[in-house]
């Protein structure tokens, strides 16, 4: 703490302040502005929560099974839990820095007032009912009520949306996370730390939610449906096979246990789809990558195909369709009534109403020694016209209290300010200058006033500097106006959205009437007019809201809270939302949507929350990611469609196995090398390819549509070789271990072809490189075959004597079962869907 008196001016106030004893009790009592910065989830529970999953429980227990019988290379499918687990942990630890790190406030000196003196304090030491003294630039750093105030006006856009700024006059509240743009005031604070609105808005904004994707929604019930499946069929896969060899004493004598769970966990680690968990997650990391390059940050990667699902987007108007600066647009010329005794000059007599000259004083008026942001914009649009500074006899700069100022020059005085203000201090009736004033305004525009007077009127120069006042004989001569600045990408941008279906709303907490002209501007409904509305008036029933909703395009005055309220309300109407913003005011409705957008600009509360960070604030970005979302989403479709073929014809098999109590037709090191080569690698690839397919709700049910012909004819294709070769072939499986080898390469040869058949179905249209694809990986699984290492690790066998034409055999009967099934599969589901449907 530094004693600042004297080296800051401030204004005499009676005011004492807390006594060095009272703040030591305040901060006895934790009183203070410190926030804790912890966030949800330490790295212990996320290391946890990534470990002992489900998927990772099945697949470690199948792993150690294996290695028990000392089989290890029947054991390298258990790898995948150390690549998944690791992309999750290395995902949700990046999340839980950038939540760490979450701060709505900027730390910063103070100055309070204690014992009667001002001294300077850091953002934590400032305890319960301290004097603070808030000046221009300055953070708010805890709520307060206002003792005194000298012009103070804050920008409280970041906490309302507000873009204007907030005069505030005694017993008037300031919030935490608001910024005084003029002005000084001293304040009594209120309530400090966690206690604050900044931080209760941090707190919510710090829970952690991780998104749950469509797709991954998909998976996990597949998952939850193998689960159901997976303990029991082990257990009746391993009693099955143990009774196949002879029985347990007989099995544990033999040590062909060892054979017998080898076999059991060959089914399990079949009907689990692991190689589809990871390449979700290494799928969704390449797209995150390709997304960067484009400046586009993804902070959770499952958000990546969020966008490809949304129906609805809530966009926030200033930082999003607006770039939150003000441009220059026109001057307007005024014509003076002749009633008011004028000599009823017009815009194009030459006088005072001349476009030159009106310009020209409006650019002394602007040109001031630290022009505001409207003065920036308007010097900036002169400038470009040819206008430069002319000589000024004196000048009143502009003040937010008095809301105007002036120049004399060449004898005439010159007013620009806000015209409620300037003309109720004219005589005469300036009504009809007010029409005009709220027609523009109602058109998006901010209207500034420009008014001449006699300089006469005035006296001399720097009397009237000294003693500034409004000369009643002034008469207003043109308008200005002003707009926000409209992104360049917005109308292009939001017309892509409309070509897909996805419906836009503007949020803002700014006045609806300018919300509705800046839509209309952009053209946010195409050719109709946008409904606006006063969210004021909106109902708080959630049921009520989603209704009045669908008939609104722009919402107005809109708070927080409303924000989050409206993402809610769409919820209940199966709406899929996203939500951009930047202020942290959107912060909790950007959590709450199922994809939350900010802009690279944003708060740091908003981009620490929202899935998705626009790194250079280019609205333009977003059909770059919807269309990222898409090739995710329909890429996925057709390797999930891949993945859950093998679990299907894996859960009949295993079935199939434990009722007739056959030797399991193959080994997991089979599955390992048939899967990689007709499903792991190629879906890699497929997953990669370019896909600009609209997403259509229904994905689970599509893959099983899709997956269920195939895995059928698989697994009858398998089962007829495991029960019908033996006896054509005159093979001795139960007592001769050299026939169960040659049953087991020939199914795994079977289950080869038929894993090709079904890469090509998903892989349509085979023509160009898709079909190059099928017949590379469908030559690698043969030449594999006959390299030494490769065949000796798989247990992989070449045809030759008698296995060529049990596999011909085999392969004949495959063929049409596969093409059989592929015709009658889908029929039946057909027939059962729609008997379901008509209950």
């Amino acid at each position: 703490m530094t004693n600042t008196t004297g080296a800051i001016s401030m204004p005499q106030t009676d005011e004492r302040g807390l006594t060095a004893r009272e703040v030591v009790q305040r901060e006895q009592n934790g009183q203070t502005n410190k926030v804790k910065t912890q966030s949800s989830r330490s790295i212990g529970q996320i290391v946890r929560a990534n470990v002992f999953t489900l998927f990772n429980g099945i697949i470690l227990a199948a792993m150690v099974m294996v290695l028990l019988t000392g089989s290890w290379r029947d054991s390298v499918f258990g790898f995948v839990i150390i690549i998944n687990t690791g992309i999750g942990i290395v995902t949700e630890l990046k999340a839980k820095r950038t939540l760490d790190k979450l701060s709505i406030l900027v730390a910063s000196n103070y100055v309070v007032r204690r014992d009667g003196e001002d001294v300077e304090v850091q953002h934590d030491q400032i305890v319960l009912d301290d004097l603070l003294w808030i000046r221009s630039g300055d953070q708010v750093p805890a709520d307060a009520r206002i003792v005194a105030t000298w012009g103070l006006e804050l920008d409280e856009s970041m906490l309302t949306g507000e873009s204007r700024t907030v005069r505030k006059k005694e017993g008037d509240q300031v919030y935490s996370g608001s910024t005084a743009v003029s002005g000084m005031a001293l304040t009594r604070v209120e309530a400090v730390g966690e206690h604050s609105y900044a931080a209760t808005l941090t707190a919510q904004a710090k829970v952690y939610k991780k998104t749950i994707s469509d797709l991954t929604r998909g998976i996990n019930t597949i998952l939850k449906a193998m689960t159901f499946l997976v303990v029991p069929l082990c257990v009746l896969l391993i009693w099955s096979q143990i009774r196949a060899v002879g029985g347990w004493d007989h099995a544990i004598a033999t040590g062909e246990w060892r054979a017998a769970v080898v076999s059991a966990v060959a089914g399990v680690v079949g009907m689990i789809p692991e190689g589809l968990v990871l390449l979700t997650s290494v799928n969704f990391a390449l797209a995150a990558m390709r997304l960067a390059r484009k400046n586009t940050l993804v902070q959770e990667l499952e958000s990546v195909e969020t966008l490809a699902r949304v129906d609805c987007l809530n966009l926030d108007k200033t930082g999003t369709i607006t770039d939150g600066g003000i441009a220059f647009s026109r001057i307007v010329l005024l014509e003076e009534p002749v009633e008011q005794g004028g000599p009823g000059a017009s815009a194009g007599n030459g006088g005072a109403g001349s476009a030159r000259a009106a310009k020209q004083a409006l650019y002394d008026l602007a040109n001031e020694e630290q022009p505001n942001g409207t003065g920036q914009a308007v010097l900036a649009g002169l400038r470009d016209e040819g206008f430069s500074a002319g000589a000024v006899d004196a000048r009143v700069p502009f003040s937010s209290a008095r809301k105007w100022s002036a120049v004399v020059e060449h004898g005439s005085l010159w007013y620009m300010g806000a015209p409620e203000v300037l003309v109720s201090a004219f005589s005469g009736d300036w009504s009809g200058v007010l029409d005009q004033v709220n027609g523009y305004a109602a058109d998006g525009n901010r209207v500034l006033l420009i008014a001449k007077a006699d300089a006469g009127l005035a006296a001399d120069p720097k009397d009237f500097a000294a003693s500034p006042r409004i000369i009643h004989g002034a008469r207003p001569v043109a308008l200005v106006l002003c707009s926000e600045r409209i992104r360049p990408d917005a109308e292009e941008t939001l017309a892509w959205f409309r070509e897909q279906g996805v419906r836009c709303r503007v949020i803002s907490g700014d006045n609806p009437v300018t919300v509705g002209a800046i839509a209309r501007k952009v053209r946010l409904t195409g050719d109709e007019r946008p409904v606006a509305m006063d969210a004021r008036d909106l109902p708080s029933d959630v049921n009520e809201l989603a209704r009045v909703l669908e008939g609104v395009d722009v919402l107005g005055r809109v708070l927080p809270d409303q924000k989050k309220a409206i993402v809610e309300a769409l919820h209940t109407q199966g709406h899929v939302v996203a939500m951009t913003g930047d202020g942290v005011n959107d912060a909790l409705a950007l959590k709450e949507a199922d994809l939350g957008i900010a802009m690279g600009n944003a708060a740091s509360a908003t981009k620490a929350v929202a899935q998705v960070v626009l790194v250079d604030s280019k609205f333009s970005h977003l059909p770059d990611v919807v269309a990222r979302g898409r090739q995710v989403m329909a890429n996925m479709e057709r390797v999930a469609s891949l993945f859950l073929v093998k679990t299907v014809y894996s859960a009949l098999i295993s079935l199939a196995v434990v009722l007739t109590g056959i030797p399991y037709p193959y080994l997991p090191r089979h599955i390992t090398y048939i899967g990689a080569l007709t499903i792991g690698m190629p879906a890699f690839i497929l997953a990669l390819a370019p896909n600009t397919r609209r997403y259509i709700p229904g994905f689970l049910r599509r893959v099983v549509h899709f997956a269920l012909p195939g895995g059928v004819a698989t697994a009858a294709s398998v089962l007829m070789a495991a029960w019908f070769l033996p006896g054509v072939m005159g093979w001795n499986v139960d007592d001769s271990a050299a026939d169960l080898a040659d049953l087991r390469a020939t199914c795994a040869i079977i289950l080869f072809v038929m894993g090709v058949f079904v890469l090509g179905r998903v892989a349509q249209p085979l023509n160009g490189w898709r079909g190059i694809l099928v017949a590379v990986f469908a030559a690698a699984g043969v030449i594999g075959m006959f390299i030494p290492f490769v065949r000796g690790f798989f247990a992989l066998v070449v045809p030759q004597g008698r296995l060529i034409p049990a596999t011909l055999i085999a392969m004949g009967g495959s063929v049409a079962v596969f093409f059989l099934c592929l015709w009658i599969v889908p029929m039946i589901w057909r027939i059962i869907a729609r008997a379901i449907a008509t209950r």
